[in-house]
């Protein structure tokens, strides 16, 4: 049975009032599994890939709360990509990630998988909307300021966080990627290795190229009162990195 999409309008319910939809109404959870005001809710909560075969079986309470639980993610993921097609691009990641259910065979967590269907989707929008060039790069070799037709809306409250943001969109979108996945997904090593499906060394190494490929762009992109951000990630670019990242997930 063909699930049934996640409305367009979640987008913005979950964007904008998840907590309050989560305290007015009963959690989609709960209706696989999950018994609300239970003292230990994460004993009973279905696991994702309960809830993705509950989807797929035509429960669309599963689907709303499969969605809800990745939703942040995968909007990150997409927001300083592709900012003018972010809705369109989470339905697709949750509507190709059941129709291939059957390539999701338990070898790695969902949420692995999950990027994994969302790496192939952000790539195959920027293949079909690219201008055509005399040369045609590889899209990956490409970085998403020239990709993109629209600049970014990603909402940067602090000078670090733009910074950090436009110079991820100047470098190589294979480099952003990895980047991105380690340092505001928090995903390891072999995590990142199964996303993009190259060898855990290679990763490695391309993390290295991106790190270096960031710095140069901060400096070039860099303006008076820059400087302290520009300092802090020469001293310690990694501590540096996941602070401004955590400090966009938390609005700050």
């Amino acid at each position: 049975m063909e699930p049934e999409p996640a409305p367009k309008s979640l987008l913005f319910r979950f964007a904008r009032t998840r907590s309050a939809s989560r305290d007015a109404t009963p959690s989609a959870d709960a209706s696989i599994g999950r018994v609300p005001g239970a003292a230990d809710e994460s004993a009973v909560s279905p696991s994702d890939e309960e809830l993705l075969a509950a989807w797929s079986a035509g429960d669309s309470a599963a689907g709303s709360a499969l969605f809800d639980r990745h939703f942040a993610s995968l909007y990150r993921f997409f927001r300083n990509k592709a900012p003018d097609a972010v809705e369109d691009l989470i339905q697709e990641t949750m509507l190709a990630t059941t129709r291939a259910k059957s390539g999701f065979r338990g070898e790695s967590s969902f949420r692995t998988y999950l990027f994994t269907v969302a790496r192939h989707e952000l790539y195959a929008h920027f293949e079909k909307r690219r201008r055509t060039t005399a040369k045609q790069e590889d899209i990956g070799e490409q970085s998403v300021a020239d990709l993109a037709t629209s600049p970014s809306g990603a909402l940067a409250r602090r000078r670090d966080q733009d910074l950090l943001l436009r110079a991820l969109r100047a470098i190589p979108l294979d480099l952003q990627v990895i980047l991105e996945l380690a340092y505001f997904e928090e995903l390891a090593g072999p995590e990142i290795a199964s996303i993009v499906g190259i060898p855990e060394g290679t990763v490695r190494s391309r993390l290295r190229r991106a790190k270096e490929a960031v710095r140069e762009k901060m400096e070039a992109l860099a303006t008076a009162g820059d400087e302290e951000a520009l300092s802090a990630s020469q001293q310690d670019f990694d501590g540096w990195a996941r602070h401004v990242a955590t400090s966009l997930e938390e609005g700050e």
